[in-house]
């Protein structure tokens, strides 16, 4: 496994557990916070998706 997929693992986890758990909230982000937050972090799940997709077929590839 190489550095990209590796951190586009710890990425994508670590934004999944912001996107769909309660988590922000119980950290103690206001509603409001969360609503403005909740496009920046589909965008980054997205991006690190990608990363880890792309660091896997670059394993694979090479």
């Amino acid at each position: 496994m190489n550095r990209f997929s590796k951190w586009g693992i710890i990425g994508t986890i670590i934004v999944a557990l912001c996107c769909f758990t309660p988590i922000l909230a119980i950290l103690g982000v206001s509603a409001v916070a969360i609503a403005f937050l909740d496009p920046i972090l589909l965008g980054l799940l997205g991006a690190f998706v990608v990363l880890t997709l792309w660091g896997l077929s670059q394993k694979s590839s090479g």
